[in-house]
């Protein structure tokens, strides 16, 4: 899909003599939301990693709204909102301190940076922890405290690595919302292992394995494989046929 906001092509990632992620190419339209899945160690994290400009492919391209994330960083980065596993933060600042230090590195400045913080804190439900340092919060919480830096600029395009990760079920709800919400607007990626993420928000999943795509369909469509209707047995025997 030419021009679309997220393109790769043929990305490849080896770590010596071995290939993380092999030949994957794919593209992502406005208004959808791709679940991006695959066992421990299928490649999805260095796939996603490579797209937000973090490491470097062995071979193969990615661009985001038109922009080489390589030879064109930076514009490429300004129309990303990327959320990494982990989300890095700096633990002893408070939650509006990190935020408006976000911002500030977006070139965001005076009412315009205010009205950035609030609305992004306002998106992930983060008002009453907002003074507080970010080390004392819950997992979940510090996980809203990274989807909120992600949203701050309010970007063309999302790449999500396990969003609802520590979240308890009402936060994964309403989190699960959001993204819905805004998906008609973006080009989103979902890296997950919850199936029922894929199917409470997802229009379309490609399933990886061994640094392969093995599938790409909508969630539909996939259940269609198996005789249950059930998203994790074709995950299952998808994975488990790719291994053998």
């Amino acid at each position: 899909m030419a021009g679309a906001p997220i393109e790769i092509e043929g990305l490849t990632k080896r770590f010596g003599g071995f290939t993380a992620v092999d030949n994957v190419s794919f593209s992502v339209a406005r208004g959808e939301v791709l679940g991006f899945l695959g066992p421990n160690g299928a490649g999805k994290s260095t796939t996603m990693k490579m797209l937000a400009g973090f490491v470097t492919p062995s071979a193969g391209t990615a661009r985001i709204m038109g922009h080489d994330v390589q030879s064109d960083s930076v514009a490429a980065r300004r129309a990303l909102g990327f959320l990494p596993e982990g989300a890095p933060t700096y633990p002893e600042m408070t939650v509006t301190a990190f935020l408006r230090f976000v911002a500030r590195i977006r070139g965001y400045a005076g009412k315009e940076l205010d009205a950035r913080v609030a609305h992004a804190v306002d998106l992930t439900q983060l008002a009453g922890v907002r003074l507080q340092p970010i080390e004392t919060l819950s997992k979940g919480f510090k996980r809203r405290v990274g989807l909120a830096q992600a949203l701050l600029h309010n970007p063309p395009v999302l790449v999500l690595d396990e969003p609802t990760d520590g979240l308890d079920p009402n936060q994964k709800h309403e989190v699960r919302g959001l993204i819905a919400r805004m998906a008609p607007e973006k080009a989103i990626i979902i890296s997950t292992h919850i199936l029922e993420e894929v199917d409470a928000v997802c229009t379309r999943a490609i399933i990886i394995a061994n640094g392969k795509v093995i599938a790409d369909a909508t969630p539909a469509e996939l259940e269609k494989r198996h005789p249950s209707g059930k998203l994790e047995d074709v995950f299952r025997d998808l994975t488990m046929r790719t291994a053998a």
